[in-house]
């Protein structure tokens, strides 16, 4: 299997009521944040950990030692420490083991290259859409994006999951004064030469399908006419053989929510028009342009999106992934419904990140929304109570 994947080892999942167990390797950081929207509260985690047993000893003096084992939680919480990247699963063992007693709350650490197995009574039409996606091995490739303002700059990856922050590069430019242009150039070329140290540092262009370096203004060309001399100047291969991939488009800051627009452009949507990120930016840009023109297509809230999924008249469902991380199960089951609603009713369904700009977004929108085949006029007045 292609490393961009998660690795799946095995998979014994029933067509008949959708229970079954998956053996997993995470293999990178991507593949984390899917392990940590696929273990959900109630399922079974079976992994190797570390726990520190008290023994004594003939003569009555107790000593302790860390012991390596297997042990079998039944999930009542997770958290992901993406710093670290490691998983944390609290729950209590349900499985016999000479060290932990039945019932006894242990927490799992689920790190990289660790093997685990997940067990769900029920995989349902989101949590298989999600196991497919962390185990494709042609996950969509990278997109780096570079954007930048005088003396502020961030390098970026947008995978299909996730928008990560590669780096922050902050140097103060002096203003330019009459006469006196000498600190200000010498700032902004220390400046361009910290940006191309950090593509070269945190890209991998055998990854990466394209480069977005996104600016006000003209620095952004000043900053590839500065890269590209440099490039020739030392014979740098990689940036001279990649330069294609360099694409060049207007933000309106150097700032990370900008990155939205950045992803909008149409000269880049060409490139990467079959990335989930772009995807997302569309679905959500479409559901603000039908909120402006025809507010009786564009509703959200999940009483309101209930609402027209009854009627049959959602013809895309927006939602965010956090909302499928609820420890309320029945919620969860809730939100899960509506997903397999409208699939059920030929509409389609575009599950957000929310790792990237637009899912942060449709959070704010109460992380569900849709836009309807055909107006809906009376539900807004019966269920205006509705947060």
């Amino acid at each position: 299997q292609d490393d961009n994947a998660m690795k799946l080892l095995h998979r014994d999942i029933s067509e008949k009521n959708g229970s079954g167990m998956v053996n997993l390797i995470p293999e990178e950081a991507e593949d984390m944040w899917h392990a940590y929207n696929l273990v959900a509260v109630g399922d079974s985690v079976r992994s190797t950990t570390i726990r520190k047993v008290q023994s004594e000893s003939a003569t009555g003096s107790s000593t302790s030692s860390r012991v390596r084992t297997t042990l079998t939680l039944s999930v009542e919480n997770t958290d992901l420490d993406t710093a670290a990247c490691v998983l944390r699963i609290k729950g209590r063992n349900i499985q016999e083991n000479q060290y932990v007693r039945m019932g006894a709350y242990h927490t799992l650490d689920l790190e990289l290259n660790r093997k685990f197995s997940l067990r769900k009574s029920c995989w349902d039409v989101v949590a298989l859409d999600r196991l497919d996606l962390a185990c494709d091995p042609a996950r969509t490739a990278d997109v780096a994006v570079v954007i930048m303002q005088e003396g502020l700059a961030h390098v970026c990856l947008v995978t299909s999951a996730m928008t990560t922050v590669k780096t922050k590069i902050e140097i103060n430019i002096p203003r330019k004064r009459r006469g006196h242009c000498e600190q200000h150039d010498k700032a902004l070329l220390r400046f361009y030469e910290a940006i191309m140290q950090a593509i070269l540092r945190h890209i991998r262009f055998d990854v990466v399908k394209c480069v977005l370096v996104a600016s006000p203004g003209f620095v952004k060309e000043q900053c590839c006419e500065y890269m590209f001399a440099q490039a020739i100047k030392t014979d740098n291969r990689l940036f001279i053989e990649n330069k294609a991939k360099f694409v060049q488009v207007h933000s309106s800051s150097g700032h990370k929510h900008s990155i939205r627009e950045v992803l909008c452009d149409p000269a880049v949507a060409v490139k990467l028009a079959d990335t989930k990120a772009v995807a997302e930016v569309r679905a959500l840009d479409a559901f603000y342009a039908m909120l402006q023109s025809e507010p009786d297509r564009a509703f959200y809230g999940i009483k309101h999106v209930e609402a027209a999924i009854e009627q049959n008249a959602v013809d895309l469902l927006l939602i965010t992934d956090k909302l499928f991380r609820s420890d309320d199960v029945s919620l969860r089951r809730r939100y899960v419904a509506l997903v397999e609603s409208v699939k059920e009713n030929s509409g389609d369904v575009r599950i957000f990140s929310s790792l990237h700009v637009s899912g942060e977004q449709l959070g704010k929108l109460s992380g569900v929304a849709a836009i309807l085949r055909f107006p809906l006029h009376d539900i807004e007045d019966d269920e205006s109570d509705d947060d």
